[in-house]
């Protein structure tokens, strides 16, 4: 099982980006499906998630800038991000919680930057 991400780059502040991420591999179940950053000396944060039956979580600092969606026949999940600031620079993170012949495991992407320029 591994997830694919795409969409980051360099956008101006108050542009939009879209970043995806689509699941792949002997895939049974997936369930939450979210979105984390980590900015230059920072913690890795949560921006938004969510969850199969499609509920949503945000991060306070992305709410009504930022809208999660995911597909759950195609097992991706993106995340549109508009009104961009400078502070939300950092490379953004793919994570889910898959059901596999492995059994239950966090899987994440590979990490994708996002540059916001004043």
């Amino acid at each position: 099982v591994q997830l694919q991400a795409s969409g980051g780059g360099l956008v101006q502040a108050g542009g939009s980006l879209r970043l995806s991420c689509a699941a792949s591999g002997s895939i049974l179940r997936v369930n939450d499906m979210g979105w984390y950053r980590q900015a230059p000396g920072k913690q890795r944060e949560l921006v938004a998630a969510v969850r199969s039956g499609g509920s949503t979580n945000y991060a306070d600092s992305v709410k009504g800038r930022f809208t999660i969606s995911r597909d759950n026949a195609q097992n991706t999940v993106s995340l549109q991000m508009n009104s961009l600031r400078p502070e939300d620079t950092a490379v953004y993170y793919c994570n889910a919680v898959i059901l596999s012949w492995l059994g239950l495991k966090e899987y994440w992407g590979k990490g994708t930057l996002v540059t916001v320029s004043r």
